[in-house]
């Protein structure tokens, strides 16, 4: 992958995103094939012998010391992580500053379509929920062939939907995921930071860990726009605010930054790992701060 999240024009917006998920997934497992790293969660499997030449990574000096021989340590990979992928599908979603950027929505379609594509080539079971006020579209959790099919079927049928009703809605799935696995939340987490950190507890509290991608355009963080311009809110589209960015943007970015971290602040207290992204962030980067969040949990 390059320095653009991905080209030519987020390959046609993300047209055959079977084909765009498998190349950003094969060109980061490429770019990882000397991490120690072994996917999303490792387990040790059997001991077998060293061949001279292998690196001595995985060598177990223990067994050596018992029996003067060489042995590594052979890891596989789990089979039973149950994952579940929260696609936010609210209108806010839809916005991108650039039209040469993609927006917060296509974004999130990629980045979940690269999830489920890694995880179901662990064999570990991978579901979708889609939502904007309230869930839109389920994908129940598998580990089949066919899974693939349905979760990238739904993603590209997966509208700019309504308003946003973070918390309730993660209140309503998390109630439903009686068994304990990984959930990945994919959002800008535009709503109110109580009712989001509730839910994220909720989770929690149920056992789950739970990984959050708050994905956001770059204007939207610093407010640089170049001359006054008229502010419309995508979710409720009669309210307008004429702004002039020379006098607002400062304010504008301490009560953004203080939002931030009250997330942050929240997420960390609750063991949630938040993964902040822009929609100019190369999507395989993306995948490597995901891995790495995991790596340190194990």
């Amino acid at each position: 992958m390059s320095a653009a999240l991905l080209t030519p024009e987020l390959a046609s917006r993300l047209g055959r995103l079977d084909f765009v998920a498998r190349l950003v997934v094969e060109g980061f497992l490429t770019g990882l094939h000397k991490s120690p790293y072994h996917g999303f969660s490792v387990e040790f499997a059997e001991y077998r012998q060293y061949i001279p030449g292998e690196p001595a990574t995985h060598i177990d000096w223990r067994a050596y010391a018992r029996s003067d021989r060489h042995y590594l340590k052979v890891f596989a990979q789990e089979t039973n992580l149950r994952a579940t992928l929260l696609v936010d599908c609210s209108r806010s979603m839809a916005y991108s500053s650039d039209p040469a950027r993609p927006t917060k929505l296509d974004c999130a379609r990629l980045l979940a379509a690269s999830l489920a594509y890694l995880l179901l080539h662990q064999n570990d079971a991978v579901g979708l929920v889609t939502f904007d006020e309230r869930p839109l579209a389920v994908v129940p959790a598998r580990s089949v062939r066919r899974q693939l099919f349905e979760i990238l079927k739904t993603l590209e049928a997966a509208p700019a939907g309504a308003g946003t009703r973070l918390g309730p809605v993660l209140h309503a799935v998390a109630a439903r995921a009686h068994r304990r696995g990984l959930v990945v939340i994919l959002s800008d987490l535009l709503d109110d930071a109580q009712a989001i950190l509730s839910g994220l507890k909720h989770f929690r509290h149920r056992g789950h860990e739970v990984i959050v991608f708050q994905i956001l355009d770059p204007r939207e963080l610093d407010l640089d726009f170049r001359r006054e311009l008229e502010l419309e809110d995508l979710e409720r589209p009669e309210r307008r605010l004429r702004v002039d960015p020379a006098q607002a943007a400062a304010d504008y970015r301490a009560r953004f930054a203080a939002w931030r971290e009250q997330l942050r602040r929240e997420c960390r207290r609750q063991l949630v790992d938040l993964v902040e992204i822009t929609t100019d962030t190369p999507v395989d980067n993306v995948l490597l701060a995901c891995l790495g969040k995991r790596a340190r949990l194990f």
